[in-house]
């Protein structure tokens, strides 16, 4: 996310996103909610507004990494700013360590999709190679 101006934000459309139902959702209805939230504060921001999809390359070129810029960036015309109340956050101890539930007791990635597609997936395959094709194709 970057700010062009005081009214308007730009939100790259990153590899793994590009959520061609969420772009057809702002094509149809160009208005669009966005919550921030700050690790280990309560409050949220809110921000509201509408959004258009560019293309233009050197748009998208201004958020490349490692020479790879996203397909497009989402252009988001604000109308209105303010702090979401906190009591959700502070009710659920999202940022309280003690209620984080320890990774070691979830299914793994792997497990889930094995489970899923009823074996057709290798679970234990597809978690060896995780790491590694997440540090290749996060951008």
């Amino acid at each position: 996310m970057k700010v062009a101006d005081a009214h308007t934000l730009l939100l790259p459309d990153r590899r793994g996103n590009q959520r061609i139902d969420s772009l057809r959702n702002i094509v149809n209805d160009p208005r669009v909610a966005l919550l921030f939230l700050n690790p280990g504060a309560g409050e949220a921001l809110r921000v509201n507004g509408s959004a258009r999809i560019s293309a233009l390359p050197a748009l998208c070129n201004r958020f490349a990494v490692d020479g790879k810029a996203p397909a497009s960036v989402l252009v988001i015309r604000v109308r209105s700013v303010f702090f979401q109340c906190a009591r959700a956050i502070q009710r659920s101890g999202l940022w309280d360590p003690a209620s984080h539930v320890a990774a070691g007791t979830l299914p793994s990635p792997g497990a889930i999709l094995e489970c899923l597609s009823h074996a057709a997936i290798d679970g234990t395959a597809y978690d060896g190679a995780l790491q590694a094709r997440q540090a290749t194709t996060l951008y």
